[in-house]
């Protein structure tokens, strides 16, 4: 039912990470696709992990078109991306696809050596055993939607917010299925673990 697109961007020294953390699902996904943008440092990934479908492009994309095309591959009812430097809590599969709509968000713990410089300011600070707990129902870079409905609305860079390498193309997308008609609910519980490292390169405003 559910195919997880891992995206990497100079994110090779955490990618086995993700990895191990959908093979250890307790439901596992239909498909796991991964995607090296262009840089090539995972091109020791596929000798470990053979399980796993690989795009390992030669030239980069850039994330609006890296991620269309990815998407444009995914033929399960629905679609989950997730950065290679994250990871998700092991019942999280299983917990998402017992709901029933069109795009399923949830909360976030925000890890990782720069966790206290998580980019929202608007929400406070919640510790919970040593992280950020991010408690938000809105769009994210990791919700879950349906492939069908996503296809349709397509990744792009948002009109009013992408500034510079801050596409926003995850924002655009739940602002075009929301025009579609897309039902949506949410899971408040922390799923994924969203690590900030000193290797992030965007940060959209929210």
């Amino acid at each position: 039912m559910l195919t997880v697109v891992i995206a990497s961007y100079y994110y090779g020294h955490l990618a086995a990470h993700c990895i191990e953390s959908i093979l250890s699902q307790t439901v596992q996904p239909a498909k796991i696709l991964f995607v090296d943008d262009g840089v090539g440092d995972c091109k020791h990934l596929p000798a470990v992990y053979p399980e796993v479908e690989y795009t390992l492009r030669e030239k980069n994309l850039g994330t609006v078109d890296n991620f269309q095309d990815m998407l444009m591959k995914v033929d399960t009812e629905y679609t989950m991306f997730i950065g290679a430097d994250n990871w998700l809590r092991s019942d999280a599969v299983e917990t998402l696809l017992k709901q029933d709509t069109d795009i399923v968000t949830y909360h976030i713990m925000v890890t990782g050596e720069h966790k206290m410089g998580h980019r929202d300011a608007k929400l406070p600070d919640v510790m919970r055993q040593g992280d950020v707990y991010w408690r938000w129902e809105g769009h994210h870079g990791s919700m879950m939607y349906r492939t069908s409905i996503g296809q349709e609305a397509g990744y792009v860079a948002h009109e009013q917010f992408a500034v510079g390498n801050a596409a926003c193309e995850d924002w655009a997308l739940w602002d075009r299925m929301l025009a579609l008609g897309a039902t949506v609910s949410n899971v408040p519980e922390p799923l994924l673990y969203y690590r900030r490292h000193r290797e992030n390169f965007i940060d959209c405003k929210i």
